[in-house]
């Protein structure tokens, strides 16, 4: 249950910084005004991420970004939909307006054509009340356990996730997040990422001892291995990471080249006991996007149409 060998990935069209979201989003740099250029680069990262994958056996259901409205972020559809075992669909409400265009109608009916939807939870009606929790970006999911790991913000309510965790059937294990500077980390995916066997967290975010002691807990109660990363690691997306499994059922952890590049040796081997880890260059998605691997996934747990 906690990995699958599909994700849905969005092929952007207008990639660009995000004015809108950088507000709450540290990792955001607007590295360069030529909106062109950044759009080139991204798609050119974008589609070489794609065939990485493919390569190491992952099925990847691939749509096109329409160019109108305009999506920059788009290339992050994690955060308005995510897939579920039983044949659950839910959609997020999004914190910014322009990531809202993002739920597309016409998505859902692609994967309906070798999915099965059978149950459908719309949040986003929370958008009305202000309140927004963006999809397996705001939480990080224990699927084996029924564990949901949300450290809040204003992308995080805690009325959305008692929603969520009602309807799915889902431990609540909520906490606050900060950076160096002490700005609250936007989303969970940022400084932690849940596999089969194994945790990667940065601890060193949680300042609170009892939340730190709590998140600790229940990670080895759930029975997996922490594999801690520092503030500077998270920093270049150490934490954001999927694991997924290919056609011939090996584990893979998913995660950019910066990412890998900051894990010390230690780290790669006690990852690597447990799973192969690929990695794509993605630097111009994480630099102005302020996502990286994970952020580009969101992994399809349907049922297969028989």
């Amino acid at each position: 249950m906690q990995t699958t060998d599909t994700v849905l990935m969005v092929r952007p069209v207008r990639f660009a910084y995000n004015a809108q979201t950088a507000v709450t989003n540290a990792f955001q740099n607007n590295a360069s005004a030529n909106t062109t250029e950044t759009q080139a680069q991204a798609l050119a990262e974008f589609d070489g991420f794609v065939k990485i994958l493919q390569d190491n056996g992952v099925n990847v259901i691939q749509v096109f970004d329409t160019p109108e409205p305009h999506k920059p972020d788009s290339i992050f559809p994690n955060n308005w939909v995510s897939f579920h075992e039983d044949g659950t669909v839910v959609l997020y409400p999004m914190l910014t307006e322009n990531r809202r265009w993002e739920r597309r109608r016409s998505i859902l009916d692609l994967i309906r054509q070798g999915f099965q939807i059978k149950n459908e939870i719309d949040l986003s009606h929370y958008e009305q009340d202000n309140k927004f929790l963006e999809g397996t970006g705001s939480m990080v999911l224990d699927r084996d356990n029924k564990i949901c790991y949300a450290c809040l913000s204003p992308r995080t309510d805690q009325e959305i996730l008692a929603d969520f965790a009602h309807k799915l059937g889902y431990q609540i294990v909520s906490f606050i997040a900060t950076d160096a500077k002490g700005m609250q980390i936007y989303h969970t995916n940022v400084m932690m990422c849940v596999a089969k066997a194994y945790i990667v967290i940065c601890l060193d975010t949680i300042q609170e001892a009892d939340q730190r002691i709590a998140v600790t807990k229940t990670i080895t109660d759930s029975g997996k291995e922490i594999v801690e990363i520092s503030l500077e690691q998270m920093n270049q997306f150490a934490g954001n990471m999927l694991e997924l499994h290919n056609e011939k059922g090996e584990n893979l952890l998913i995660m950019s080249e910066q990412a890998f590049k900051s894990l010390n040796e230690g780290q790669i081997n006690q990852i690597q006991w447990h799973a192969k880890i690929v990695h794509a260059p993605i630097y111009t998605i994480e630099t102005n996007g302020g996502g990286s691997a994970r952020c580009m996934l969101a992994a399809v747990h349907l049922p297969v149409i028989p």
